[in-house]
């Protein structure tokens, strides 16, 4: 008989109390799981954003397009009701909130969590999702663990 793996070590991280961390993170998770152009995905965003929530939107699409391109692995993603993260989700998320105040931090995590050298590309895509979200009144850096000074990420 298998025995189960806990919860707790496949995701060991939970979900950002931050609702616009929150609006990423399910953004990412169905774009992950349906595709770029998932309809899901854009409807939360047109519902968190009005009718702000295009370039967000689209940015967040060039973002995992780039993820997609650029990952040398799989990475693992939660389906969107679990209350906990993965660990690449994570790291996904805190790159994004750091990009901009952080982009060589940004970008070590990034390269250690895809197993690539360079993903400058990626850094840049993050940049723009942080400066969109940001520019719609929803600042991603207040969940940044580069910021906290968070040394596990």
């Amino acid at each position: 008989m298998k025995s189960a793996i806990p919860a707790a070590t496949l995701l060991p991280h939970p979900a950002p109390i931050s609702p616009y961390a929150r609006l990423l993170l399910y953004g990412i998770r169905r774009m992950a799981a349906g595709g770029i152009d998932d309809a899901h995905a854009a409807h939360a965003f047109f519902t968190g954003f009005g009718l702000g929530y295009r370039r967000p939107l689209i940015l967040t699409r060039a973002f995992m397009a780039e993820v997609s391109r650029v990952s040398a692995i799989r990475l693992v993603v939660a389906p969107c009701c679990c209350p906990r993260t993965s660990e690449a989700e994570n790291v996904l998320l805190n790159a994004v909130a750091g990009a901009v105040a952080h982009p060589q931090e940004t970008h070590d995590a990034l390269a250690r969590l895809l197993h690539v050298r360079e993903c400058l590309g990626l850094v840049t895509s993050a940049q723009a999702v942080a400066a969109s979200f940001a520019d719609q009144g929803m600042p991603l850096n207040d969940d940044c663990n580069f910021c906290k000074g968070d040394e596990a990420f």
